[in-house]
């Protein structure tokens, strides 16, 4: 009986050396993606902040050539 226990015990050690190296590596990829995932957004951010500003000088220009044609209709 002591045999098979202290045969269970090292094969549950194993599994359990096992399953703490899956957890490390699952932890690091994890820690990966978030960081990789941190630059896409500031990317995005500085993406959208100038499509912003491109979006208010457009609708600025629109806004001056719209009131000049409307005052040259208006005389």
């Amino acid at each position: 009986m002591p045999k098979k226990l202290d045969e269970y015990r090292t094969n549950i050690t194993l599994h359990l050396t096992r399953i703490s190296g899956d957890i490390e590596h699952i932890k690091e990829k994890v820690n990966s993606n978030n960081d990789h995932l941190e630059k896409i957004n500031g990317r995005l951010r500085t993406a959208e902040n100038s499509i912003s500003w491109i979006k208010g000088i457009g609708s600025a220009i629109t806004f001056v050539i719209s009131a000049f044609i409307g005052l040259l209709f208006k005389k």
